[in-house]
């Protein structure tokens, strides 16, 4: 830019953002962290791929006892054996979140195996690409489900387990999406904003309650990230689904178990997902705009023709069991190809 030109005014604002939170990032768990990880007995939703998969495996290198859940339980075994192989203890517990009675059973095992639960992750989620009205219904009913019921179906069950034991740690995954809402996601990201609210509420319950210096509640905001989830994800969008400037997986693995010893009651993973946070805050209408132009260019316009699925959103597909996805490396190759390259 010449001398003497200016921002655009949203720039400035999202890079005043990042400045005033970009020291909040935790780049190490902290004095003892490792020490206060050994031990303890953690349950993991969504732990068959992604953020879960590589939140079990690195408490097992911790040294915790995981509880797995999700809904895939042979690949949950495989993980099973990396927590174990670190040094960890792993209980496989198949789960289908939006069940409640499974959820209920989730918890006896735990407490069975283990005695207690001290962190309870609620990170399973589905979701679903295209316009709102072309989407099923049923695929919107079922996000709602896994996302915002699997979420209080968990909590609930946590909560009731640490006012028993005295203690705990909830953990709930959202999004950036639970702030700053993204044309084409519209049922995942009113679950996502759903449990910024909802953990909002529990904290003033904790705080009455005079509880919140031994029960806390962390509620985890990731920028968009390259995992299986996009493979997984129902899609009726006509296009493979992606998104511009993904992050990868290991920075909000790091931020969940961060949060696990180091609660805070919102944590915005990254320069991107906090810039968007402190923007919407500031100028809303303007994130807004920015946000819905750019998946609309990378989502609808830029991504390669693809097959209309429902993906797992009502059934576990075999395929997408590793913590990344490989999508960055397939947006790369959809860019070039478009390009002529």
């Amino acid at each position: 830019m010449g001398a003497g030109s200016r921002l655009p005014p949203f720039l400035t604002v999202l890079l005043l953002g990042i400045w005033l939170v970009g020291c909040a990032a935790p780049s190490q768990l902290g004095a003892g962290g490792r020490e206060r990880i050994a031990g303890r007995v953690y349950v993991v939703t969504g732990a068959s791929s992604g953020f879960g998969r590589g939140v079990a495996v690195r408490l097992g290198s911790y040294g915790a006892h995981v509880v797995l859940a999700a809904r895939r339980g042979a690949v949950l075994e495989e993980v099973a054996s990396e927590v174990r192989a670190g040094g960890g203890q792993a209980l496989v517990v198949p789960t289908d979140v939006a069940e409640p009675e499974a959820v209920e059973r989730l918890a006896r095992a735990a407490v069975e195996r283990f005695g207690r639960i001290d962190v309870w992750i609620n990170n399973a989620a589905v979701g679903a690409v295209g316009r709102f009205e072309e989407v099923p219904f049923r695929d919107h009913a079922r996000i709602v489900d896994v996302n915002l019921k699997g979420a209080l179906h968990g909590s609930h069950v946590a909560l009731r387990q640490f006012r028993r034991q005295g203690s705990g740690v909830l953990v709930n995954i959202s999004s950036v999406e639970g702030h700053v809402p993204l044309a084409y996601h519209a049922s995942y990201a009113a679950t996502k904003a759903a449990l910024v609210g909802f953990g909002g509420a529990l904290h003033q319950e904790l705080r009455l309650a005079g509880l919140d210096d031994r029960i806390q509640v962390s509620t985890v905001l990731p920028w968009a990230a390259d995992t299986p989830f996009w493979e997984h994800g129902a899609n009726y969008s006509g296009r493979s689904a992606r998104m511009a400037m993904m992050d990868g997986p290991e920075e909000v693995v790091d931020a969940i178990v961060w949060t696990s010893i180091h609660p805070v009651k919102e944590y915005a993973v990254g320069w991107k997902a906090q810039g968007a946070v402190v923007g919407d805050q500031i100028w809303p209408r303007a994130a807004e705009y920015i946000a819905g132009n750019i998946v609309h260019r990378s989502q609808m316009e830029e991504a390669s023709p693809a097959p209309v699925t429902a993906g797992s959103v009502h059934e576990p597909v075999a395929r997408g069991t590793g913590v990344e996805g490989g999508v960055r490396a397939r947006k790369e190759a959809e860019d070039r190809a478009r390009e002529g390259g």
